[in-house]
């Protein structure tokens, strides 16, 4: 089930370093990214994770480190799928359309 929620554009820092992946048909690039956005009026850190797919994985991969601020415009989207137990999970995530960092980087 795949639910489009909103389209959505995200200024944060990468969380960790992505690890580039490819799907298993069609050996298609793939990136997830935990992006951690702070908004001025906001306390607290809120988490998205981000696919990015075809070359722009690819740049993620070899531009993209821990820390790094970066811009994400996309599609927040709630999929489920069943885990190893038989348990039916949702989660939430943006599908990225394009990937940008500041100026100057």
């Amino acid at each position: 089930m795949n639910e489009v929620l909103e389209n959505i554009v995200i200024c944060g820092r990468l969380g960790k370093t992505p690890e580039l992946k490819y799907s298993k048909n069609k050996q298609v690039p793939m990136c997830f990214l935990d992006v951690a956005e702070n908004k001025q009026d906001q306390e607290s850190t809120t988490w998205h994770r981000v696919i990015v797919w075809g070359e722009q994985a690819e740049f993620c991969h070899s531009r993209l480190k821990t820390g790094v601020e970066f811009f994400v415009q996309g599609q927040r989207q709630r999929r489920s799928y069943i885990d190893k137990e038989g348990q039916t999970r949702e989660i939430e995530e943006i599908k990225a359309r394009l990937i940008g960092l500041p100026k100057g980087v």
